[in-house]
């Protein structure tokens, strides 16, 4: 799915996709990273951040991870979501 949701998807179905799409990786590491993120933070934030998350969602594995970490720095648009991520973590 792109990044504007489909407008009948109820915020609680929503919710289950992102969970899902965070538990469903390709990387291990990600799937335990973005799971707990998930479970902790997506039902508190609105609909731009669910939004912003769906897209980090479609970028790949192999840049998410180094994102988190510090390896290499966020695009922009990323950049404040990942460090909320990261510190989740406790990568940082």
């Amino acid at each position: 799915m792109n990044e504007t949701h489909n407008a009948a998807e109820t915020h609680e179905n929503r919710l289950k996709r992102l969970k899902m799409r965070s538990m469903r990786r390709g990387i291990k590491e990600m799937d335990i990273i973005l799971a707990a993120y998930a479970d902790a933070k997506l039902p508190a934030m609105d609909g731009a951040g669910l939004t912003l998350y769906d897209a980090l969602l479609s970028e790949n594995d192999q840049d998410l991870y180094q994102w988190v970490t510090g390896q290499v720095s966020a695009p922009d648009r990323f950049a404040k979501l990942v460090e909320n991520i990261a510190v989740h973590a406790g990568a940082r």
